[in-house]
């Protein structure tokens, strides 16, 4: 019996994702995932000094790292790439299911944030986020396979860190994501400028309560179904006539201000 299109479908993305590697690059990128025992390493590739400066995060690999001419980097990376004479090829990391990751962990931690993306492509952006969550203890952040920045070596260098770190999760759906965050006890708060209410408003009385905060991509924003599956539109108060944030320096923002 022939196999249905999506089930061939299915299988042959799973396939492809067992498959799949990541080359990481730059010092402060290469060294956290060195050190982070749940990355899988597969190649190390550095330069006399960039070993030097690696230091000790060098033990952490098992395997023979492979020196290389600073005038001749041998690693696959784009010629733009600024790799301080380090690149590390690895599994992208797995981080679970969802309801484990919002929900589950150290019941200490403080009131759960999370933040959602939608549309958000720019690795640099991502990365940024990343930064930002780790920094103001989110408990994730989430995007989509489909139109949201995938684990890259541009992302984990602007992220310094935060990606070995900071659970980046990729859903399927969205809106069937925030649905089940909203059945998990989660007010879902969707960033638009145009919206009334702030996040400060949407929120009295509220900081204990779980709270996701999504993003949406510079220009178009949130996409309309997006916004008629959150719980509530807010926006960043800001200062005078001028209120535009990259979409980076808004999720900070957004997180400070939402804080418990």
């Amino acid at each position: 019996m022939k196999k249905p299109k999506w089930v061939v479908k299915k299988e042959q993305d799973k396939r492809a994702a067992a498959n799949e590697t990541v080359w990481l690059f730059g010092l402060h990128a290469v060294r956290d995932a060195l050190m982070n025992p749940e990355r899988q390493k597969l190649r190390l590739i550095v330069t006399r000094n960039a070993a030097d400066r690696l230091g000790e995060a060098m033990a952490h690999f098992e395997g023979e790292p492979e020196m290389c001419d600073a005038r001749k980097f041998t690693a696959p990376l784009d010629p733009q790439s600024v790799h301080q004479g380090a690149a590390l090829e690895v599994k992208p990391l797995n981080w679970g299911k969802l309801d484990e990751v919002v929900i589950g962990g150290d019941p200490d931690a403080g009131a759960l944030r999370v933040v959602l993306l939608d549309r958000v492509t720019d690795p640099h952006n991502v990365g940024a986020i990343l930064r930002s969550a780790e920094v103001f203890g989110a408990r994730a952040v989430i995007g989509t396979h489909r139109g949201s920045a995938p684990e890259t070596g541009a992302l984990a260098k602007t992220a310094s860190g935060a990606l070995e770190r900071q659970p980046y999760l990729r859903v399927r759906n969205l809106a069937e994501t925030i649905e089940a965050m909203q059945s998990m006890g989660y007010l879902v708060l969707g960033l638009d400028g145009e919206a009334e209410m702030s996040i400060e408003q949407a929120l009295e009385g509220k900081r204990t309560q779980p709270v996701a905060l999504v993003m949406g991509a510079e220009g178009p924003g949130l996409r309309e179904k997006t916004k008629e599956t959150v719980d509530q539109l807010v926006k960043i108060d800001f200062a005078g006539a001028f209120g535009s944030l990259n979409v980076s320096n808004a999720a900070a923002v957004a997180l400070y201000a939402a804080r418990g």
